[in-house]
């Protein structure tokens, strides 16, 4: 009988072995993807710290030689019952400096609702170059009944942005759920 036992007890001790290396191997394999993934970004350039630095430089140096002017546009579809609107209508900006602007909504809906707003931007060649850096856009937003609020973007354009790029339009068209549900029938 003792041979029984003392034979799964070895059984257990190599099992217990194994996963120890087991255990370790992914340790030590956790430690290696940084410099793995690192090497993997200088070859593909995905990712790549190093070209994230330099534009992240790019957008500390501002170029305050030229002026563009960025227009603010809020669309409602035809069904719905919102207030919403740019809290300005335009701003000059220089490329590659940070700027915030609001644009204020209002739940006249008559019920609590969530509400997504869609952006676009023209031209379409200058929308690789405009880099919003916080939107209300980026998630769904909840509105109690009667809720008013303003909302925030803040954006850069990027200086290397072609030098005939004098004028962006910023547009959101905002749906709300019953909106977007209403609008497809």
């Amino acid at each position: 009988m003792t041979g029984s036992v003392d034979k799964q007890r070895g059984v257990n001790r190599r099992l217990t072995l194994k996963l120890l290396v087991f255990a370790l191997g992914s340790f030590g394999f956790g430690f290696a993807l940084v410099p793995l993934y690192d090497v993997l970004c200088d070859i593909t350039g995905f990712g790549n710290q190093k070209a994230l630095a330099e534009k992240r430089l790019a957008v500390e140096k501002p170029d305050d030689t030229r002026t563009i002017t960025v227009d603010f546009i809020a669309e409602l579809p035809t069904v719905g019952n919102w207030e919403f609107r740019p809290t300005v209508a335009s701003m000059q900006i220089h490329p590659g400096r940070l700027y915030k602007t609001e644009f204020f909504a209002h739940n006249l809906t008559g019920h609590e609702t969530m509400a997504q707003a869609v952006p676009n931007i023209a031209p379409g060649k200058a929308a690789a170059y405009f880099r919003k850096t916080e939107c209300f856009c980026f998630t769904p937003q909840h509105f109690n009944v009667n809720e008013q609020r303003p909302m925030t973007v803040r954006f850069v354009v990027d200086p290397a942005i072609p030098h005939w790029v004098e004028r962006i339009t910023l547009s959101y068209t905002f749906y709300d759920e019953f909106t977007r549900v209403g609008s497809l029938n």
